[in-house]
């Protein structure tokens, strides 16, 4: 009521404020019902809890949504997309200085360090200081005009002693509104560079957890019965085949490098065809090819800078006049590919699925998975990125989830599907679900996909918007930022490694999966 300027009940208004009112009451309530029974319905099964934060959305768009049609206006109620709209805000420095208690509980939940907490204060400070800046700054500036305005009269009236002093406080008011300017242009400096190192609010579904053991199973498939265990590591199996050289990787590049042969390397190729051809056919992705190299505002887009690029290549010559890095994933070119535009709500969702080498410099991974292809500086990934409106957000993730399952099940490879906890979770995603597959020969469950929803974080470091489709003939809607969501389909070498120690036969030979046979020209074992 209080956002929309409507008279309270009982208040003393004219017969056509009072209909208008009424009718605003209407659709209010009606808008209410839907979220109420939609919250009824989901909250047990989905075991949602609404953040009081959610009001800030409401009083934002509430104005806006109550004018929809009433078509229009049950669109934007499904279920679970109007309650993840109420429960995440958007994470940006106004919410930051006017709501840092949100703030701080997701911080919390990702266990994150003291001095970004002390952050949150400090970003509150500068925004404040700021407001007091601009200001006083204006002040300046309006003070300037109204004196530049009296020098003319006074040099009409032949007043020099005036005028001269009237020009000597326009000049006190320029350079106060100079030094204005550069204390603000300071501030903003110093909180652009604390606000980047927020990671994304969660989502409410995620759990509490201090790290991957307490992350939690969703699902599983192909998991019934005793899994294999036993088995020989893949790095083993493959170099007895002599199709993969760990020794001639180290000579060329050391350690964490593969150099494959022969049929292993033939395979490799077949799942990176395999992956593409189902993402592509099946699934209706856009296949893309896109650049290995990119500039650094397009991985601070994706949110990899200026946090972690110590995980990263960087190059020592400049990208075209720009600092330049080697891709982490194909994430940061493929979401990065409409930075600064303003889509149309119809061309939403928008699907893309791209193979390319990815580059790790895995700084903090010293002595961890040393062994075999597992975790190498280079490897092939197949990557899939959805860029969506808020309301298809939840949608869209969970068919990329179910996609990169797909590839899983035609592979007949055991997996299980997990939520990741709050500090397990990556800096980009609000909510996060993991795919392990099983690998005899560790006797684990290890990650080959992980599938993030980022709500508006990445769209909104890189000014990636939409406009929503206007209604009749009024004035076009402002444009709202889009929601993007990744995840890989899969990652090519960890799904090597899954079939060496999965399909691998007592004599040492390898058996091929059914559906990768076409890609090796009829091979069935390596």
């Amino acid at each position: 009521r209080e956002a929309c300027g409507w008279p309270r009940w009982g208040d003393r208004v004219g017969r056509g404020q009072a209909e208008q009112t009424n009718q605003h009451w209407r659709e209010a309530g009606s808008a209410l019902m839907l979220v109420a029974a939609t919250l009824f319905l989901c909250r047990s099964a989905a075991g949602l809890t609404v953040a009081t934060s959610g009001a800030r959305w409401q009083l934002h768009h509430a104005p806006h949504a109550l004018h929809r049609s009433y078509a229009t206006r049950a669109r934007y109620a499904r279920a679970t997309v109007a309650i993840e709209e109420y429960a995440t805000p958007t994470l940006d420095e106004r919410l930051v200085s006017e709501e840092p208690d949100v703030v701080l509980a997701s911080l919390r939940a990702r266990k994150s360090s003291d001095d970004l907490l002390n952050a949150v204060h400090r970003i509150g400070d500068l925004t404040r200081e700021r407001a007091r800046l601009v200001e006083e700054g204006n002040e300046a500036r309006a003070e300037r005009k109204a004196l530049s305005n009296q020098i003319g009269k006074l040099m009409k009236e032949g007043d020099t002693a005036a005028v001269d002093e009237q020009k000597a406080q326009v000049a006190k008011a320029t350079e106060r509104a100079a030094e204005a300017d550069a204390k603000v242009a300071d501030i903003e400096a110093e909180r652009s560079a604390l606000f980047d190192t927020m990671p994304n609010l969660l989502d409410p579904r995620t759990p509490e957890g201090g790290g991957e053991e307490e992350n939690v199973e969703v699902s599983s498939w192909g998991c019934d019965g005793e899994l294999p265990t036993g088995r020989k590591w893949h790095d083993e199996v493959a170099s007895n085949l002599g199709l993969l050289d760990m020794e001639a990787a180290a000579k060329l590049s050391g350690s964490r490098f593969a150099v494959l042969k022969g049929s292993l390397a033939r395979l490799e190729r077949a799942l990176i065809s395999f992956f593409i051809d189902m993402h592509a056919t099946n699934h209706g992705y856009t296949e893309v090819m896109v650049p290995y190299l990119v500039g650094a505002e397009a991985l601070r887009g994706t949110g990899q800078l200026p946090k972690f690029e110590e995980d990263l290549f960087k190059l020592s010559e400049p990208l075209n006049g720009r600092q330049g890095y080697l891709i982490p994933t194909a994430e940061v070119p493929l979401t990065n590919i409409h930075a600064g535009e303003i889509l149309d709500e119809s061309d939403l969702p928008i699907a893309y699925v791209a193979v390319t080498p990815c580059f790790r410099a895995e700084a903090g991974s010293h002595g961890k998975d040393t062994r075999g292809l597992f975790r190498q500086h280079q490897f092939h990934k197949v990557e899939l990125v959805r860029i969506c409106t808020p309301e298809q957000s939840d949608e869209q993730h969970h068919a990329l989830v179910e996609h990169a399952e797909k590839c899983l099940q035609a592979l007949k490879l055991p997996y299980r599907k997990m939520k990741l906890c709050s500090g397990d979770i990556g800096f980009s995603a609000r909510l996060c679900y993991d795919l392990e597959v099983w690998l005899p020969g560790q006797e684990r469950f290890r990650e080959i996909s992980s599938c993030s929803n980022c709500g508006s974080f990445q769209a909104r470091r890189m000014n990636l918007r939409f406009r929503p489709t206007p209604e009749g003939a009024g004035k076009k809607p402002k444009p709202i930022n889009c929601h993007t969501i990744n995840g890989s389909g899969l990652a090519v070498g960890r799904t090597l490694v899954a079939i060496l120690e999965n399909y691998q036969n007592e004599d040492g030979s390898v058996t091929v999966p059914e559906v990768l046979r076409p890609y090796m020209g009829g091979l069935e074992t390596l």
